[in-house]
């Protein structure tokens, strides 16, 4: 009789430690609805980490329908906002793949735009202020691309107007970069070089501040080739552009902005 009491409570404690060791999910049976509020709940709460794994159970156990759909936008946002750039766009690639005919699909666009426009910001770029000139523009030419392609495709978006202030900001920052390889190369010697960078900033960006300085460049660069009659040329442009008042100011730094998450009314998402 111990012996038959002593396996049944083995057996007892053994499922016990099976039950425990099985990982608990709340959101098992949940409804679709209920995993969107959820997941909507936790990204307006800032926990981006937690809304994102409910966001991928939505997309895993209800891949259609509005929810699904509403979801596969705000994780975009979701990721920005964890820092997590290249899963945002991805998601944002998705959803725009997925769903181009969508009303708010200029959204995802100009999320795209957003993040390749800070995700080269660093932890002490947020404190100290720096030169964005001085960065690998690749991810400047990204965000570029980004907001152009919103201004083509959706010229009257709510989007558009902040999308052009920012290529405005992004040409001159490309502009001031390519002076700075430019400078670069007179320092190394490489006049040819420099002066062929610096023809580039004047031919492709003109009305930025860049093409002052990069005149300037020029003017050096044909001096130390020889280039005398050249030279002289590229003096009598900056002298006359400095003359008439032609050279702008650098474009000021758009504001930052809020994206908040965006609620579709005609889906009624948030009358559940």
């Amino acid at each position: 009789m111990r012996v038959a009491l002593a396996l049944l409570l083995l057996a007892i404690g053994l499922s016990g430690c099976g039950i425990i060791g099985k990982e608990f999910d709340e959101t098992k049976g949940w409804t679709a609805a209920e995993l969107y509020n959820k997941a909507a709940g936790e990204l307006d709460g800032a926990n981006y980490k937690r809304a994102i794994e409910l966001y991928q159970k939505l997309e895993t156990r209800y891949p259609f329908g509005r929810y699904a759909m509403q979801g596969q936008l705000d994780v975009a946002y979701a990721y920005y906002k964890a820092e997590e750039p290249e899963q945002a766009i991805a998601a944002a690639d998705r959803f725009i793949k997925l769903y181009p005919q969508n009303p708010f699909v200029d959204y995802a666009y100009y999320l795209k735009g957003i993040v390749n426009y800070n995700r080269s910001i660093g932890f002490l770029d947020r404190f100290v202020p720096t030169d964005q000139s001085q960065r690998d523009p690749g991810s400047a030419l990204d965000a570029f691309e980004d907001f152009a392609e919103l201004v083509r495709r959706f010229p009257d978006s709510k989007y558009a107007a902040d999308a052009r202030q920012r290529m405005l900001y992004l040409r001159s920052t490309l502009a001031q970069s390519e002076v700075n390889v430019a400078e670069y190369y007179m320092k190394r010697g490489a006049y040819l070089a420099a002066a062929n960078r610096a023809q580039y900033v004047i031919e492709r960006f003109q009305r930025t501040t860049a093409v002052e300085s990069a005149l300037e460049i020029l003017i050096d660069a044909y001096q130390a080739l020889g280039k005398d009659k050249l030279a002289a040329d590229a003096r009598r442009v900056l002298e006359l552009n400095r003359r008439e008042g032609r050279f702008i100011d650098d474009t000021p730094a758009p504001e930052e902005i809020s994206l908040g998450r965006r609620i579709w009314d005609y889906l009624g998402l948030d009358e559940n």
